[in-house]
């Protein structure tokens, strides 16, 4: 496995659940009867809607047009026909344009002629990736083709791809990482010959041994000029900035990028949407997605078209086993959101969707115990900044570096008294920034 990383300041090491959905092949969902896609998929702007209520679309079909600069395409992930455009509350809280589609009950078979993709330049590869709607797969849905366009003046040292998935519950990359490699690192090449970096690493957590064996050995026999460096285990370690300091010792300073520091990052599963988009011209219009938590009766991961409603997916995985649940999410425990439509519809970066069972928690006040302090990953004062949000002093906070939160919920894990550090924070920086 070589040498054994990880950040050093701050984390924590919440238990990681990933058994409920860890072992089972990927399970390939049947294209459910409706699907709602959205046009806020992707970190920016939301694209501007192509097709209006009545008109036909076809499988991979690009229906909604990036509006910006750091904006995405969005494409049909099936063929049939647009029975509504309408307003759709996604599982983050933000409401968007969406398109509802009812499939047809024949889908056609598609994305099977490869392409050689080393007779394209960078420039062509970059333009595939950008036409294909490919954005970060991790959750932060940065639009990938901006990410890979470098500066003038700055240059790549090192490509870091992302392979911790260090959220509890979440496997989907682990799967990925198990049964499709070989596509993701063919896709890391494609990143390769865009950015041409001098040095390649994959960071993957110690609790995937088997992936990394499997990812050296395909490594081997492809020779390729990647490394697989295994990272303790450690949340937030997939958060760029603290996988930055586990695999190449260097951080990004506040109001930063990873590239003015040499560096870009991508998830594991950014590298095999490239790959798709590379080799088979095809657009991001499913992902691989973990469905869990204590209550759902199967656990499993799927592999599901964009805009699969929440419901789809639980009744795939058996349904829920308990009459009662505490709430959804989308996403991990520890930065996802949660929501109660089972209407919701998955977008690219739904990375699970987990039913946890009700939980009663007592909020108190603080200790001042400095735990808080103690486990932040960025080194700030989570005590001092709460407080001053809870009595109105934003600007104070802003000051003691709230910008700089990452909202991991380290600090709201750790704390005695269960305040709601995170959701604090997130209010901070909003009446921040209007002031």
């Amino acid at each position: 496995m070589g040498r054994i990383s990880t950040f050093r300041r701050g984390g924590v090491h919440p238990a990681d659940k990933k058994s409920l959905a860890k072992e089972g092949r990927i399970q390939v969902l049947p294209v459910p009867s409706e699907l709602v896609v959205s046009m806020s998929q992707h970190l920016g702007a939301p694209a501007a809607c192509l097709k209006k209520k009545g008109d036909r679309v076809e499988k991979g079909e690009k229906v909604g047009q990036a509006a910006s600069f750091i904006s995405a395409d969005v494409h049909s992930p099936v063929s049939g026909v647009v029975a509504d455009v309408r307003k759709v509350r996604l599982a983050s809280g933000a409401v968007a344009d969406a398109l509802v589609i009812k499939s047809d009950e024949v889908q056609p078979e598609m994305y099977q002629k490869k392409y050689d993709w080393q007779e394209n330049t960078p420039a062509e590869l970059l333009g595939l990736v950008k036409d294909m709607g490919i954005v970060g797969m991790g959750g932060a849905t940065f639009p990938t083709s901006v990410k890979l366009s470098i500066p003038t003046g700055k240059s790549v040292d090192v490509l870091v791809i992302n392979g911790v998935e260090c959220e509890p519950y979440l496997t989907a990359d682990y799967r990925l990482m198990m049964e499709r490699a070989e596509g993701a690192l063919d896709g890391i090449m494609v990143l390769n010959r865009i950015l041409s970096p001098k040095k390649i690493i994959i960071g993957v957590e110690a609790n995937k041994p088997d992936a990394i064996k499997h990812l050296e050995e395909l490594i081997s026999v492809k020779g390729y000029p990647i490394e697989v460096m295994t990272l303790k285990m450690k949340y937030p370690q997939g958060d760029e900035k603290q996988l930055l300091k586990a695999t190449i010792g260097r951080e990004i300073p506040s109001g930063k990028l990873p590239i003015d520091i040499g560096a870009v990052v991508c998830n594991i599963g950014t590298t095999y949407a490239v790959y798709e988009a590379a080799v088979f011209h095809k657009p991001l219009i499913e992902r691989i997605i973990t469905v869990s938590g204590e209550g759902i009766t199967k656990p499993g991961n799927f592999l599901a078209p964009i805009g699969t409603k929440t419901s789809d997916l639980i009744a795939a995985a058996g349904g829920y086993n308990t009459e009662e649940i505490g709430e959804l999410v989308s996403g991990g425990p520890m930065m996802g959101f949660a929501f109660a439509d089972e209407d919701t519809p998955v977008t690219k970066g739904s990375s699970g969707i987990l039913a946890l069972l009700p939980v009663k928690i007592d909020t108190g006040v603080c200790v001042s115990c400095g735990q808080c302090v103690q486990h932040c990953p960025m080194g700030l004062m989570p005590n001092k900044m709460f407080r001053n949000i809870r009595y109105g002093n934003y600007q104070t906070a802003m000051e003691l570096g709230l910008m700089d939160c990452k909202e991991c919920g380290c600090c709201a894990y750790i704390c005695p008294a269960h305040l709601p550090l995170v959701q604090g924070f997130k209010l901070g920086k909003k009446m921040g920034r209007k002031k």
